[in-house]
């Protein structure tokens, strides 16, 4: 299919401002926003485009957005970069899967995967979210013996050792080797990549439009949302 020369023109300036912003915003971009929500062979190069670059173009209300795929190092984040950010210096697997385990807790204390909004509260502290991790660190690793696990692929209980290895510090420390350091810069990492508002003074956490968004539209159906409370040990296998 040939396209005119504007439109090819115009889905490269959309895309550059994706690749630049990782969103376009109609209150913000609108020429380009009308553009890519008007005119289906602009929307079509554009998305053209993503794949090319391993990613997907999603539009959430009204802002577009750029959704690197899981293994796309380039626009996302590599496991050795994630481990860097999240993990204390010399962090192993097991520290890096329980920053993962962290993010999913988080999720799911949010989010419910029903009605239409899967989201159920407006915020939780700090406090309680570590709580709810090791409640269910702990379930796990008492549910599932060494074969059990080697068969889910989930190691409960190397991350509650990796957990419980971490100091406590009632002080509110930030050092990655303590609980509180530990998640205090998962809430960072997430909140600059614009999921969360963490308001540190409150020690409160919550989302942002952009993820709710993301998690009404795109992750939580209700295969992704059972795999995830699976994962948690929230529900049992059918």
């Amino acid at each position: 299919m040939a396209y005119e020369l504007e439109a090819v023109k115009t889905s490269q300036e959309i895309f550059y401002y994706l690749l630049e912003h990782h969103e376009l915003r109609e209150e913000e971009e609108a020429l380009l926003y009308k553009a890519y929500t008007e005119q289906e062979e602009i929307q079509n190069l554009v998305k053209s485009q993503g794949e090319i670059a391993k990613s997907r173009i999603e539009r959430y209300d009204n802002v577009i957005y750029l959704i690197p795929e899981e293994e796309n190092n380039f626009l996302g984040f590599s496991k050795a970069q994630l481990k860097a950010a999240l993990c204390k210096s010399g962090g192993t697997d097991r520290d890096y899967y329980l920053s993962q385990f962290v993010v999913l807790t988080l999720l799911v204390e949010f989010f419910d995967g029903q009605g239409s909004s899967s989201k159920t509260r407006e915020y939780i502290r700090v406090g309680e979210l570590q709580n709810c991790i090791s409640e269910r660190l702990k379930e796990g690793a008492q549910s599932m013996d060494e074969e059990e696990e080697e068969k889910s692929g989930i190691a409960f209980s190397d991350m509650l050792e990796a957990f419980e290895a971490l100091r406590s510090d009632e002080k509110g420390s930030r050092a990655k080797t303590t609980k509180e350091g530990f998640l205090h810069h998962i809430l960072i990492f997430l909140q600059k990549q614009g999921l969360i508002e963490y308001v540190e003074q409150d020690e409160m956490v919550k989302t942002t439009k952009k993820l709710d968004n993301f998690m009404d539209w795109n992750l939580l159906n209700q295969n992704n949302y059972q795999r995830v409370l699976r994962v948690l040990g929230v529900t049992e296998d059918e």
